[in-house]
């Protein structure tokens, strides 16, 4: 099953999903209704659990084969009512987390915000992954 994990930028959230759905060995793409850049703090924080985000890059929509998708994953709102119909879709998932990126980094204590971020995103993908082993 082809995976593809949706965001608005495609630069923290769908980055960080994509990282711990590809630790399962599932083949998985993330992409943004836009183009932001990698993050770098959530690089950071990824990094601060053993994950390597570090060659990933920030690509829109438009960059997917959406042909070869089986399951559809939205990490926020504006991805799921702005996606495009994809008829090859089997499976959506959807749940809006919190744009860390929203929040300006102004302290140390700021990265708090990806952290947790971070955590209920591993914590989704568990719920996900049980599922998808189930099909």
């Amino acid at each position: 099953m082809n995976i593809l994990v949706l965001c608005t930028g495609n630069s923290c959230r769908s980055q960080m999903a994509e990282t711990f759905l590809k630790s399962y060995g599932l083949s998985v793409k993330s992409a943004g209704l836009e183009s932001h850049g990698m993050n770098e703090y959530a690089i950071q924080v990824m990094e601060e659990i053993g994950f390597d985000m570090s060659k990933q890059y920030s690509k829109t929509i438009e960059k997917i084969d959406l042909k070869k998708i089986d399951i559809l994953i939205t990490v926020c709102d504006n991805a799921k009512v702005s996606c495009p119909y994809i008829p090859e879709i089997k499976h959506v998932f959807h749940k809006s987390f919190e744009d860390p990126a929203s929040f300006p980094i102004k302290s140390t204590n700021n990265i708090l915000i990806y952290r947790k971020v971070r955590g209920e995103i591993k914590q989704y993908i568990n719920y996900i992954v049980k599922k998808i082993n189930k099909y």
